[in-house]
């Protein structure tokens, strides 16, 4: 846009430079060949005046170099039956026809013109005066009127591309800032503002994107703060679950049950946390993966005893710190595991593999035939939804990674994420 607006300021002020320029540069030129003519003229006429005074040839001598042109040798005084007086630079022939014709005329001279004037004496002879203008004469001043000229057309040219470029430049930022601010917000900065600037219709955009932005803001806090409210009204069937649980005989079934209503508590209270946040504390959460994935293993472990499935943890040594907030970094780490534990039978092992270059879990099932369906929601197949997959997608994406669905190692299905775009190689193993 910028350099469109340059380009037309260019082509107009070209124009109407051009439109300009070359009548003046002609006109200039037209001027100084007036100029130069009136000049020979005006000292003719002065030597006229000499010659109907006294035509002696003596005086006429001292007439011619006493003007300008004389002393210069390009005045002569064309006497009959005496000669010329002067420098002359006319032919013969120009100079009988304007005596003839007794009109003034300017005639073709080597090196410029020779401009003629006739004048009767008083014993009746004619007499013709003639003043040489050579061609630098009639040029003289031109070629600087012309320099003067083109400057000034390049100053009037560069002044308008410069204006031009200077308002291009504000609907440029303008512009800019409002594409940034576009894809900051769909990237999730849910804070980004537009500061109106330029013309009228960029600042309705801008105050419109502002406005957007704050809808869309209020409206995702307002669904957060339902989905606070529904996880909060789970707490009363979790407490019934709770009762029936300590009510239960002593065993591992009824340990089993605890267990598993106060990991359910736990994650309630996490959930209603998170979601009470806020949009900006939420933008800015960061959760470790290796805290989250032990938390989860302790919950899945038990699962994992009861079926008979051989596990084993990979990595883990450093944290992992991802852009995700805590509660959806459990989801994910549940659908992955919760994956194993639905879509192969008992006794079928499982790997975990979590390092700075992501998360990876293995098992030795039957594997997953269309990983393109897998993640697609509502028809992955296998009795399965493809919503955990689903969710796996989305915070790799979010993570600055991507999702994958491969063959295992140890035979079965791979389902990971990648926050680099090698293929991490596992650190060394730390079984549990």
């Amino acid at each position: 846009m910028r350099w469109a607006l340059n380009r037309l300021a260019l082509a107009i002020t070209s124009m109407v430079a051009l439109a300009f320029l070359v009548p003046l540069a002609v006109a200039t030129r037209q001027i100084a060949h007036d100029r130069a003519l009136g000049d020979a003229r005006q000292q003719a006429t002065s030597l006229v005046t000499v010659l109907g005074v006294d035509a002696d040839p003596s005086l006429l001598t001292n007439a011619v170099a006493s003007t300008t042109a004389g002393s210069t040798g390009r005045l002569a005084v064309h006497l009959p039956s005496v000669g010329t007086i002067g420098t002359s630079h006319a032919s013969a022939g120009d100079i009988s026809v304007v005596s003839q014709d007794r009109r003034s005329a300017v005639v073709p001279a080597p090196g410029g013109v020779a401009y003629l004037q006739p004048t009767v004496l008083t014993d009746g002879r004619t007499v013709v005066v003639e003043v040489y203008v050579p061609d630098a004469e009639m040029h003289r001043g031109v070629w600087t009127a012309w320099f003067v000229l083109g400057g000034l057309a390049i100053a009037l040219v560069g002044g308008s591309v410069l204006l031009a470029d200077r308002l291009g430049s504000v609907l440029v930022r303008a512009t800019r800032q409002l594409a940034q601010s576009t894809r900051r917000l769909g990237g999730g900065e849910l804070t980004t503002r537009v500061t109106p600037l330029g013309p009228r219709e960029l600042r309705d955009a801008a105050n419109a994107f502002n406005s957007m932005a704050d809808d869309l803001r209020s409206l995702l806090d307002k669904e957060r703060e339902l989905a606070a409210d529904l996880s909060h009204r789970l707490r009363t069937p979790l407490t019934a679950l709770r009762l029936d649980a300590e009510a239960m005989p002593p065993g591992p079934i009824a340990e089993r049950m605890r267990q598993a209503c106060d990991l359910l508590d736990e994650e309630l209270e996490a959930i209603i946390t998170g979601a009470r946040l806020g949009t900006e504390a939420r933008g800015q959460e960061r959760t470790d993966l290796v805290e989250v994935l032990a938390d989860r293993l302790a919950f899945w472990s038990v699962l994992a005893e009861d079926q008979e499935r051989p596990w084993e943890v990979v990595g883990g040594d450093v944290p992992v710190m991802l852009p995700v907030p805590r509660s959806e970094l459990i989801g994910v780490v549940d659908a992955m595991l919760g994956n194993v534990f639905s879509h192969t039978p008992d006794g079928t092992a499982f790997r975990v593999s979590v390092s700075p270059d992501g998360l990876l879990v293995d098992d030795a099932g039957p594997g997953i035939a269309d990983p393109a369906s897998a993640v697609q929601r509502g028809v992955s197949g296998a009795g399965s939804t493809g919503l955990g997959l689903d969710i796996v997608r989305r915070a790799a994406e979010a993570s600055g990674g991507r999702m994958v669905i491969s063959r295992s190692p140890l035979g079965g299905a791979r389902v990971g994420i990648f926050l680099n775009a090698p293929v991490p190689s596992p650190p060394p193993r730390r079984k549990r």
